[in-house]
Order: structure tokens, then C-alpha cells, then sequence
């Protein structure tokens, strides 16, 4: 049997890949900086799940051993720091580890570019990779796709939240760049035939869905699909990638570190330039997925419910990933807490069917104003804001985003631990639990906040009075004993999800 070496399984493509994977009988090992994220996955126990960074070259040694072929699905999606130079390592890393284990291939996801000298950091950081796999002793497909169209995928939300809010669009010059997006089920179909084929190959391929349309058609298209009027599109040459990226952090849920390397990438056409291809894998008997096919299928999950991954999922560079430290590492260490336990009438499943809606389009339960503008300061800082949402209304997992939290750890009935994504001057924490009692339930709920310097220190002196305030309304709605309908929060009280 064929095993697979995934890495970037928490992201969105490599979430879905695996799957994937083991509906066509191949063996998985899935490679995760942060193996508790993949708790709650559905496949979890259909998988070995190892732990490890790309840049820690014994581990991806480890990672490698007794496996036939790697994809190699990690990027970074922040325009912070020296990205390039920690991609760079990591592919060599990967190569090298690749070489001495005796795999037979390696699979990259790039993207698709035109052939000029001058790209974006980003689309630059990501042909060096290819590059860097292709001069590898393992032989290697670089697979370079155009915009990924699928529910929950970044693109997909950028032309949904754009089309949606604005009738009229003042636009940067790249809306009239033609571009050639793919369907994310296209995307998987080419990903996995590639285990099994001849190992020999070592090359690019350019994989493009069947449409070449501008980027003002793609958003014209979504809104005959999600029946809204055409939008007016004016291209003004004065919108730099640098503003335009301002313009989508401020009316869409994605971040500006996310907006920056999409909205960079758009730059120029991107268009397949050759179909070598389909001499490997042909297409399917009905055809590649077209635009507007992609977007009809992508609308239909999102609105059943059925997101599988989404651009949400992806790390969130600089917000802190380490779990929050037990009680007697604090010693020594300067910690503030606000504690709050309320005994309640309520069921614990009554409280725990709250705590585990929270977010969202239910708000967090208290001065719905006070969360919303915290949202708009982070997202002004370029931080995820409050529009990021939840996947699921009803039903979290750990690793989940959660407006601008992330789902830490989660003991289904008991207790949900937050560890906060937003920009703050050291590192947060929110732990939700509920326990039975005699006459009801016991609530408690725990912010905690390891302060980062001077800065830090004056953050909380001076959020503090919003906390007395947020903190214990939130935890006099949650242990509430009436029943959960009267206490939820009107969609237009809490920035709706993506």
C-alpha cells in the first residue's frame, strides 16, 4: 500500500486532501506543528498523526521514514518577517529529509504565475520552493494552480464578501487582469492521482479550470449565482496592492496578512500556459468544473452546512500557538486573571448548549457594542476581527477559529478553552466550563492574560473596567436559568460569519 506524508493538514487544502487520500487506499501520516488541532477531525483515527516544524530538519527526517510520497502543502500567508528565508529551509529540509528516507516523490502545490522577472514576495517565496524541490535528488511535481474556488477557501470568501456588500466597486487596475481559477475538487482530483504515478517525472505543471476570465467577470459571476444584481466596477488606477488590501481587511473577514499576498498574486495575468497535464492525468469523462459550477457547488455547502476546511483554519501569524501554561508555572511569572463562577438552576446541558454557540451570529452574550468595536480595532491593526466568525453555528472542534479566538481544547459537556488570535500585547486566554450540582449547575469562566512588558501591563489596567462589565454580563447570560432563545443575540448585534 502507498503512504502519504501530509504536510499543512491544518490548512485548507491539505485538510481535505487526506480524506481524500484514504478514500483511493492510501496509508496517511499527517505532519502538524500542533497535533491537538487535529483532535476533532473526522479522520483522526484513520491516520498517524506525528508531531514537528519543516524548519527542524531531524523531524522531518522522522516524518519521512517508510513513506512513499510527501506533499508539501505548507505557505505562509503573512507579509510580516523573513518568510522567504524560513520557506527556503524548510524545503530544503523536506528534500533532504526526502532523499535519505528513500522517498520516491514529492508533490508541491505552487501557484500559477506569469513569466516575468518582477513577482510579489510571496508568488516570488513560493517558484523558489518548486525550484528548491525540483534541484532535489527526489523527483518532483510542482502542481502551479490558479485561484482555489471551493467553500471556506480564502479567494472564494475575498469575491464573496466584496460582491455581497459593495452595489458599486471602486477597484484596483487588476480587476480587469484575466485569470484562470480552478475548483478545489479539481484541485484534489490532480493531488492525489499523483501518488500513484510514474516517479520518473520532475517537472511544473500548470492546472487551470476551464474559464479565463477577468477578476471583475469572477465577482459579476458570483453575484448572478448568488442572485444579486451585476455590480458596477470602476478600475482607478490609485489603488495600490498596499490599499487595496486595506480596502478587503475592512470589508470582508480577511485579514490584511491573508488580503496581501491574494490581492499581490492578481497583479498580472494568470492564465495556463501549457496542458502537459493531461498526459498524466486526464481530465474527468464531464470536464474540469467550471466557474461558475465551482461557485453554485461552494454556495450549496456553505449554506447545508458542510464546510470541510476553510481559509480560517490557517495559523494566525504572530497570535501565539503554545497552550496555555497550568496554574503552578505561573509562579514567578506576572498573570492577571478575572474569575467568575455563578451556581444556576440550568442544566449543565442547558449552559454547555450556550457556551458552545457562543460567537458567531449568537455574540458573545453581553454589550454586544463593546465586542463589535474590539473587532474593529483589531481588524484596523490588521488583526482577524470579529467577521472571521465560526464554520459551525452549533458545533465547535478544537483548533476551530472563533471570531477572534481559536479553539484551544474542548471537553464536549464540560469545558472550552480559547486562546486569543486578536493583536494584544502578550498572550490570552478564555476558559468556559460548566459542572452538575445538586439543585442545577456551576459556571466558571476564566480570562487570563500573560502580559507582555509595559505595554501589556497598561492594556489590562485599561481594559479592565470593559471587562467588569463584558466578563460578568457574559457569565450572568450563560449560566442563565431561562432557556437559551431569550438570551441569544440578533445577527446585526455581532458581525455575521464568513
Amino acid at each position: 500500500m502507498t503512504k502519504a506524508l501530509v504536510t499543512g493538514v491544518t490548512g485548507y487544502v491539505g485538510g481535505r486532501l487526506v480524506p481524500e487520500l484514504l478514500a483511493a487506499g492510501i496509508e496517511v501520516r499527517a505532519f502538524a506543528r500542533t497535533p491537538r488541532r487535529l483532535a476533532d477531525v473526522p479522520w483522526r483515527d484513520d491516520v498517524e498523526v506525528v508531531g514537528g516544524d519543516l524548519v527542524d530538519a531531524a523531524a522531518c527526517v522522522r516524518a519521512c521514514a517508510g513513506v512513499d510520497v510527501v506533499y508539501y502543502l505548507v505557505h505562509s500567508m503573512s507579509a510580516r518577517g523573513d518568510f522567504e528565508a524560513t520557506e527556503s529551509e524548510a524545503a530544503q529540509n523536506v528534500a533532504r529529509a526526502a532523499a535519505a528516507q528513500g522517498v520516491s516523490r514529492i508533490v508541491y502545490l505552487s501557484g500559477l504565475h506569469p513569466d516575468v522577472e518582477r513577482l510579489s514576495r510571496h508568488l516570488h517565496s513560493r517558484v523558489a520552493v518548486g525550484r528548491i524541490l525540483l534541484a532535489g535528488p527526489v523527483p518532483a511535481v510542482v502542481l502551479q494552480a490558479g485561484i482555489v474556488i471551493g467553500s471556506g477557501s480564502a479567494s472564494f470568501e475575498m469575491i464573496r464578501h466584496l460582491s455581497e456588500v459593495l452595489p458599486y466597486m471602486p477597484a484596483p487596475r487588476w480587476v480587469r487582469n484575466r485569470v484562470q481559477p480552478i475548483a478545489i475538487r479539481d484541485v484534489l482530483r490532480y493531488l492525489v492521482a499523483w501518488a500513484e504515478l510514474p516517479g520518473e517525472v520532475n517537472r511544473t505543471f500548470d492546472i487551470g479550470g476551464p474559464d479565463v476570465l477577468r477578476y471583475g467577470q469572477m465577482m459579476n459571476a458570483y453575484a448572478v449565482e448568488a442572485g444579486l444584481p451585476q455590480r458596477a466596477i470602476a478600475a482607478l488606477p490609485v489603488l495600490t496592492p498596499w490599499l487595496a488590501a486595506q480596502w478587503v481587511n475592512l470589508v470582508t473577514p480577511i485579514p490584511r496578512d491573508v488580503a496581501v499576498p491574494i490581492i499581490e498574486s492578481l497583479q498580472h495575468d494568470c492564465v495556463v500556459q501549457e496542458h502537459d497535464i493531461d498526459r498524466f492525468v486526464p481530465p474527468p469523462p464531464e470536464g474540469l468544473l467550471g466557474y461558475r459550477a465551482a461557485v453554485r457547488l461552494a454556495l450549496r455547502r456553505e449554506a447545508e452546512g458542510q464546510v470541510r476546511t476553510s481559509w480560517r483554519d490557517a495559523s494566525v501569524a504572530g497570535a501565539s500557538s503554545d497552550p496555555i501554561p497550568s496554574d503552578p508555572d505561573w509562579s514567578g511569572h506576572t498573570v492577571y486573571v478575572d474569575e467568575r463562577t455563578i451556581d444556576s438552576t440550568a442544566t449543565p446541558a442547558q449552559v454547555w448548549e450556550r457556551i458552545e454557540s457562543i460567537g458567531g451570529e449568537n455574540g458573545w452574550y453581553s454589550f454586544p457594542l463593546a465586542w463589535a468595536a474590539r473587532g474593529w480595532l483589531d481588524r484596523l491593526v490588521g488583526g482577524v476581527g470579529l467577521r472571521r466568525g465560526r464554520r459551525d453555528a452549533r458545533r465547535l472542534n478544537t483548533g476551530d477559529a472563533l471570531d477572534f479566538w481559536r479553539v484551544e481544547s474542548i471537553e464536549r459537556g464540560s469545558s472550552l478553552r480559547l486562546r486569543a488570535e486578536m493583536r494584544v500585547p502578550g498572550r490570552a486566554w478564555l476558559e468556559l466550563e460548566v459542572a452538575a450540582t445538586a439543585h442545577g449547575s456551576n459556571y466558571r469562566q476564566r480570562a487570563v492574560f500573560f502580559p507582555l512588558g509595559l505595554t501589556g501591563r497598561l492594556y489590562w489596567w485599561s481594559m479592565k473596567p470593559f471587562h467588569g462589565v463584558i466578563f460578568s454580563g457574559m457569565a450572568s447570560r450563560l449560566a442563565a436559568p431561562e432557556p437559551l432563545g431569550e438570551h441569544r443575540q440578533t445577527p446585526s448585534a455581532s458581525p455575521s460569519p464568513g
